[in-house]
């Protein structure tokens, strides 16, 4: 079976807490037998916003060249593609920031991530109550798939990881059910996100029961590791693909050109290595 799989998430050294190079994570790619990888490094934003966990956005150009020349060096062996992980940080006035970034260069694959942990974010929505700030989170996680920036919605369930003893997923489930039928109306993909193995709630992002709720709803999943050093690469996928099936998925999808394409979840299993 040829390679059929990209790996749809990882990041550059350039948003200062990742490690190793772009050519290092393709390296990985290819030894875990993907057709590609996607870099999506954490998109710049304005005035100096969270920039101790991004690029500049004077960097970002340097950002675009680093992939172009990874490309070249991996042509014919591993399809490496050039996207971003921008933030919805809504309240803040960053979605024309945002569609201009994305409109400057041709990218592949844009995630939508809110990223609750951020300084900016929690001083703005964390009032002191966990469970508030989960469901304010799962409104903000639909208001990111509504706002048509993003063709994938990244690690859906990010909040449990905050907070892990107050995470209670019956109690939250309305609030997901909620958002997950306002994200599925748009047609934006979500993310089962393999890093959440490795966090104090050792589950994928999102976890198995509301992985079933998307699939009632016919949402689209891409996979990702969200690889912050090259070992991450690909990490995990067959584990991801067996929760897809248990979730009664029989598709796995990934982008490029920013178009969704799909594979038959038995056949990019046979494919890895």
């Amino acid at each position: 079976m040829p390679p059929l799989l990209y790996e749809s998430h990882a990041h550059t050294t350039l948003c200062k807490h990742a490690h190793g190079t772009p050519a290092e994570y393709a390296a990985q790619a290819e030894a875990r037998g993907l057709k590609g990888i996607i870099i999506t490094c954490h998109c710049p934003l304005p005035d100096g916003l969270s920039l101790q966990y991004r690029m500049s956005p004077e960097e970002f150009p340097t950002y675009v060249d680093l992939i172009a020349r990874t490309r070249e060096e991996f042509a014919g062996r591993v399809d490496v593609r050039l996207g971003l992980e921008s933030d919805y940080l809504p309240g803040f006035g960053l979605e024309t920031w945002l569609r201009e970034l994305h409109a400057r260069v041709p990218l592949h694959h844009v995630l939508g991530s809110v990223h609750m942990q951020m300084i900016p974010y929690k001083e703005r929505y964390f009032t002191g109550d966990p469970h508030a700030y989960q469901r304010t989170y799962f409104d903000h996680l639909a208001e990111s798939a509504e706002s048509g920036l993003f063709d994938t919605v990244a690690h859906p369930d990010l909040v449990k990881n905050e907070s892990p003893a107050d995470w209670d997923f019956a109690r939250i489930q309305p609030n997901i059910e909620r958002a997950l039928d306002r994200i599925a109306a748009t047609g934006v993909a979500m993310e089962i996100n393999t890093s959440g193995l490795n966090k104090t709630l050792s589950e994928m992002n999102p976890g198995p029961a509301m992985l079933a709720l998307m699939r009632a709803r016919n949402i689209p999943v891409v996979i990702g590791a969200d690889a912050h050093r090259p070992a991450r690469v690909g990490d995990n996928y067959p584990t991801a693909l067996k929760h897809l099936q248990a979730a009664g998925y029989t598709e796995v999808s990934f982008f490029l050109e920013r178009q969704r394409q799909t594979v038959a979840i038995t056949d990019a299993l046979a494919s890895l290595k």
